[in-house]
């Protein structure tokens, strides 16, 4: 499974939605929709935070 498809079935299956991750994250929704569709990679920071947020 790649990456993207990982974020959004670990987000989904926590029933948050991409404005709530990045608020958790303190990061644009528009970042957390590109990490999901592959346009862009988070940071190790932020692969570090959504790991204990997811």
């Amino acid at each position: 499974m790649t990456l993207e498809k990982k974020l959004a079935c670990l987000r989904k299956r926590e029933g948050l939605s991409q404005a709530e991750v990045s608020e958790k994250l303190d990061v644009s929704r528009q970042a957390v929709t590109k990490w999901e569709t592959g346009t862009s990679r988070p940071s190790i920071e932020n692969l570090q935070s959504l790991s204990s947020a997811l």
